[in-house]
């Protein structure tokens, strides 16, 4: 058991109730056992840590990542969507196991140091000869200690057929479907403190059948499991979906199955008010990626929107080679910052962007009920920031100096009570053993030859 004193909390919960000065105290069974004003009572036996000078906050929440791109970082940087995936596609399609392995294990790492406790990834790309690739992430996440949402992903509309990536990197429909029901069955745990959950993931309009897209609507909703997929990110994509489907992104997901309650989609950056309405309509969730969406130069999201037509938004980091930093803990400003140069300085708050990143994103992946905010019964899945230092001082509201402020050092983070950083440190990983592992596969991978 774990007592944090004499610290600030920012619960997130549905009143926004936060204690200048207050405690969090963690079970024995991993959940909140306590959480209020001043020091905890009748909780001395607990280990004490005191917090002073920390912002504790829930846990963030990735809701959108590939994690194998840490092996590509750096690569098309000065390109549009489709010319940046055109880029690398041939190069993806030399990934195995390993290379996805080291590329996960780095990634995860990172953003348990940015203040990440829980994240998703979608995978698509499957070689024929690259192993394992989806086993190689989950022990990565297992290795690290992150609570994991993995999707299995899938292509199969090659650039022969219409579609954009090239022939060598799509799947056989029926092999994808085959292979999506057998990751689900091995990997994905229903119960409410489940470390790992598997979500069916084809990629994007301009990748994927409409059969896969339909089959893959029903053996989700069969098996119990929830349903992700990148939309309307760029006008490209719009472009696509008029000429091949004769509709916008958001009638075809409509056409296909695709919008609901279990059901998030990746980027939505150009929804129309009335796909806005529709995405209200139906609870259906966005993964908000404002950095990936500025490097691509793809626009930016209508949250503000969104958030007010009762969609549940959250954020994503996106894949590490199209927005390079992939911290979680910076994407809170980058979310308030986009926010407000469409909407103006009222458009977001730091405690709505704080929202996005913890409950809006527990929301997407349909796990509110036991995470995203510090309540008695949540899994204990936390973060405390330090706020002490030079960059942050002299901004006395800490959750403004959270998202205004430079990226804050993660003290501690923990996950169903189990620390996963503690004092700035990976607990479970060496960050150098990583780096190195993360150095050799990208090397690999751009001098491979097949």
């Amino acid at each position: 058991m774990i007592r944090l004193e004499n610290v600030t909390v920012a619960t997130v919960d549905a009143a926004g109730t936060e204690y200048a000065d207050g405690h969090v105290v963690v079970g024995d069974d991993g959940r909140i056992a306590a959480v209020g004003a001043g020091p905890a009572t009748g909780f001395d036996h607990a280990e004490r840590i005191d917090g002073k000078g920390g912002l504790v906050t829930p846990g963030l929440v990735n809701t959108h990542h590939h994690l194998y791109q840490w092996a590509t970082r750096g690569l098309a940087l000065d390109e549009t969507l489709f010319g940046w995936l055109t880029t690398l596609y041939p190069i993806w399609g030399r990934l195995d196991a390993e290379i996805v392995g080291a590329a996960a294990g780095a990634g995860l790492g990172w953003l348990a140091l940015s203040g990440c406790t829980t994240s998703m990834d979608h995978h698509y790309v499957f070689p024929r000869d690259g192993g394992d690739v989806l086993g190689a992430e989950i022990e990565a996440a297992r290795r690290i200690g992150l609570r994991f949402h993995p999707t299995r992903g899938s292509m199969d509309l090659s650039r022969k057929d219409g579609g954009l990536p090239p022939d060598h990197v799509v799947e056989d429909t029926d092999e994808a479907l085959a292979a999506t029901e057998a990751a689900i069955d091995k990997w994905h745990d229903p119960s409410p403190d489940a470390m790992l959950q598997i979500a069916v993931a084809p990629c994007s309009p301009f990748s994927v059948t409409t059969r896969l897209m339909e089959e893959a609507a029903v053996l989700a909703r069969r098996k119990g499991v929830r349903l992700h997929t990148h939309l309307a990110e760029t006008d490209d994509e719009e472009a696509f979906c008029l000429e091949r489907f004769g509709c916008t992104p958001i009638e075809y997901a409509e056409r296909v199955g695709w919008l609901g309650q279990d059901v998030w989609l990746a980027h939505g950056v150009h929804f129309d008010d009335a796909a806005i309405a529709k995405l209200g309509a139906t609870g259906t969730g966005v993964a908000h990626c404002p950095s990936s969406n500025a490097r691509l130069g793809a626009g930016m999201a209508r949250v503000r929107e969104l958030v007010d037509h009762g969609v549940p938004v959250g954020l994503g980091v996106d894949g590490a080679a199209s927005q390079e930093v992939s911290h979680l803990g910076a994407e809170l400003r980058q979310a308030l910052y986009t926010a407000r140069l469409r909407g103006g300085p009222t458009a977001m708050t730091a405690r709505e962007a704080l929202r996005l990143g913890t409950i809006g994103g527990a929301r997407c992946l349909g796990r509110q009920d036991d995470i995203g905010s510090l309540e008695v019964g949540k899994l204990a899945d936390l973060v405390m920031w330090r706020l002490d230092g030079l960059g942050h001082e002299g901004i006395d509201d800490r959750v403004a100096a959270l998202v205004f402020g430079p990226p804050a050092p993660v003290e501690l983070a923990l996950v169903g009570g189990e620390p996963v950083v503690n004092r700035g440190e990976l607990v479970n990983a060496d960050e150098e053993t990583l780096t190195r592992e993360a150095r050799q596969a990208h090397r690999r991978l751009l001098n491979a030859e097949r």
